[in-house]
């Protein structure tokens, strides 16, 4: 029988948090994967290196792309040396992003330039993402796209108010591109709420860090703040499974979104360490 050809994942900011844990849990699906940093390479390696160990049984391969995604020859360069290499792309995850975390409360805290910069990547990069990957998917006859949104695009509350509009006009665009890239491509998005991963430690001291995830695990229903490995899983069941379901912007938060714990003794929160 002939082989099965090996599947082709582009994902993007994957040097840390949820986009390396997503790049090396299709790896060890067995998927080729190409591994994007714009600064941090040597945790771009790393993941790497994880990607190669986990999908050693699968005999797949990596590429360590350079590039911001908002930045539109990055993009097409990026989907080109997968197909160089491998002929085809399968799966993209639009997981760069950027933020400025600033009060609410402080207007004068957000620049033109700041929502420009945080648009330019969160928002215009994924569409040049989309834009690259699509033909090779229709070519292919088949491909899934997801996007990591944030519960702050449907909620209102986030890092800042500039980061919050940029994930709500990525909703919507996913909502959009639904509408034109049936039949051959699925594209779907997820809103986590709050992750346990150096982009929140990044506003943060350790000991606020801290005092964070306890209050944000005793508002919520599954009392615990996710993963990176845990909000990795549900992206790539949208590329892997979901068959059915395009344009959805899927809540990926322990069930923040359904309102907040009233203060008990009985809440207990935990979370993975």
């Amino acid at each position: 029988m002939p082989k099965t050809p090996i599947k082709v994942a582009i994902v993007t900011g994957s040097a840390t948090g949820v986009g390396s844990a997503a790049a090396i849990l299709l790896a060890e699906r067995g998927c080729n994967i190409v591994i994007n940093y714009t600064r941090s390479k040597s945790e771009a390696e790393d993941t790497e290196r994880q990607c190669l160990i986990r999908g050693q049984t699968h005999g797949i391969e990596t590429i360590v792309y350079q590039g911001d995604v908002s930045e539109d020859s990055a993009c097409q360069g990026m989907a080109q040396a997968a197909i160089n290499k491998w002929g085809r792309i399968d799966y993209l995850i639009n997981n760069a992003a950027k933020t400025k975390f600033n009060p609410y409360e402080n207007l004068d805290g957000l620049s033109a330039d700041d929502f420009l910069a945080i648009y330019k990547v969160n928002v215009v990069g994924a569409y040049q993402m989309v834009r690259a990957v699509v033909p090779h998917m229709k070519k292919l006859g088949c491909g899934a796209i997801v996007n990591n949104s944030s519960i702050g695009g449907v909620t209102g509350i986030a890092s800042s108010i500039a980061y919050a509009a940029s994930k709500a006009a990525l909703n919507m665009m996913t909502q959009s591109l639904s509408l034109v890239l049936g039949p051959e491509v699925r594209i779907n998005a997820i809103a986590p709420g709050a992750i346990q991963t150096r982009w929140l430690q990044g506003g943060m001291s350790p000991e606020q860090y801290q005092t964070f995830l306890l209050q944000a695990a005793a508002m919520v229903p599954l009392q615990t703040v996710p993963t990176a490995e845990q909000i990795a899983e549900t992206l790539v069941w949208f590329l892997e499974g979901a068959s059915m379901v395009t344009g959805e912007v899927l809540m990926v938060d322990a069930g923040l979104h359904c309102g907040r714990l009233p203060p008990s003794s009985s809440n207990k929160a935990t979370w993975d360490k």
